[in-house]
């Protein structure tokens, strides 16, 4: 019985994640008699609020693979640092030959960005931001970059303690617009 509710909040709790595929791609092991071909899904899961993962699973068929990747992005899954709709402060993620910018935007704004750093940043919950992709567009490595860069991302209030200033000074322009005019 007490297994059977256990069960049943698992699943309403899967339910409420925003679960978008990234990437399928059919990927080959050489071997001594030819290839061996396997499929790699990229999957990126988020509560659309502030949590966000990332899974890469391999398998010999799709649904085997997303699977995997499912599961992974949902042990995978971190907090990160909003400030309303947008992230508090610039972040630059690089892995590999990649490297992701991003920057917080104005209420309205929307999220620029593409693909993989879309997902990613659409699944955290973030509804105002300017990203840009610069170096390599391998797909894999664009989305660790991201990560990389959400990663880094210090709250406001902490990062304010730290360096004994008050608050309003680490708020965005137009914040701070709002309360000196």
């Amino acid at each position: 019985m007490l297994e059977s509710k256990v069960m049943e909040l698992e699943k309403q709790q899967e339910q409420t994640f925003d679960e978008r595929v990234i990437e399928i791609a059919r990927v080959a092991k050489v071997v001594k008699g030819g290839r061996r071909f396997q499929f790699r899904v990229t999957m990126v899961v988020g509560d659309n609020h502030a949590k966000v993962g990332m899974g890469v699973g391999k398998a010999n068929a799709v649904p085997d693979a997303m699977r995997k990747a499912t599961e992974r992005a949902h042990k995978d899954m971190r907090q990160v640092f909003l400030y309303g709709t947008t992230i508090p402060h610039e972040s630059v993620g690089k892995v590999g030959g990649a490297v992701v910018l991003i920057k917080p935007a104005s209420p309205g704004t929307g999220v620029i960005a593409a693909g993989g750093v879309r997902a990613v940043l659409e699944a955290a919950g973030v509804r105002d931001i300017l990203t840009k992709s610069l170096g390599s567009a391998n797909v894999l490595n664009v989305v660790q970059a991201t990560f990389k860069a959400l990663d880094q991302l210090k709250s406001p209030r902490e990062e304010a303690a730290r360096r004994g200033k008050p608050v309003e000074e680490l708020m965005p322009f137009w914040e701070r617009r709002k309360k000196n005019g």
